[in-house]
């Protein structure tokens, strides 16, 4: 029993190295890759599409509403009232340095896009105490030069109706209102990219 122990133990720390390391290469951030691998090991949730893949707009679940929070840049929205417009969703956290690597890519989509039928949404889900503050936040996104509308997500609660796992996270709605892309972590910005102008080419759908 001893020894069935030692490598019960040696098999779970394998398999912890390999989540660090995998997640830290996807730039989940640290407490991202905990999320990660505790939803792993425990068979927690997935996200509510696969990530990387461009669903069909018949496969596709609508995206649930924004929780209450406290709007940056804009009056306050929902997601009914945007149809007609592609959705860019970035769930995010200042403190979180994959989330700022991100950020560059995110700013050009607004410029480039902004006038052609996007408008992205910075999620604000904080990883720390301090990044609850709304005065921090404000700080943060004037630092940051970030234009189009953030919203605080303090106690998680549209975090957890998108199933989310890490940081940053993206969504790409189309214009009606249907998750058709979603990406995890750093990277896949030309497939964003890619998303984002066959979305604002499609139709709106008639619901």
């Amino acid at each position: 029993m001893h020894r069935q122990n030692i490598i019960a133990a040696g098999l779970l720390a394998f398999v912890a190295v390999l989540i660090i390391t995998v997640g830290y290469a996807k730039g989940w951030g640290a407490l991202g890759v905990l999320n990660v691998g505790i939803a792993r090991l425990t068979g927690g949730t997935q996200g509510i599409v696969s990530s990387d893949d461009v669903l069909p707009d018949s496969k596709s679940p609508l995206a649930p509403e924004f929780a209450p929070g406290t709007w940056i840049n804009s009056e306050p929205l929902t997601i009914k009232s945007l149809r007609g417009r592609v959705v860019l969703l970035e769930f995010w956290t200042f403190g979180c340095y994959n989330c700022r690597n991100t950020l560059p890519f995110v700013k050009r989509w607004h410029e480039l896009y902004g006038s052609k039928g996007l408008t992205i949404v910075g999620v604000h889900s904080p990883e720390f105490d301090e990044e609850k503050k709304v005065e921090s936040l404000r700080r943060e996104v004037v630092s940051l030069g970030i234009k189009y509308p953030v919203v605080t997500d303090n106690d998680y609660e549209t975090w957890r109706a998108y199933q989310l796992e890490a940081w940053p996270t993206i969504f790409v709605l189309d214009k009606s209102g249907r998750v058709r892309w979603m990406h995890v972590g750093e990277g896949a910005y030309d497939e964003t990219e890619k998303t984002i102008q066959k979305l604002l080419a499609e139709h709106e759908e008639k619901l």
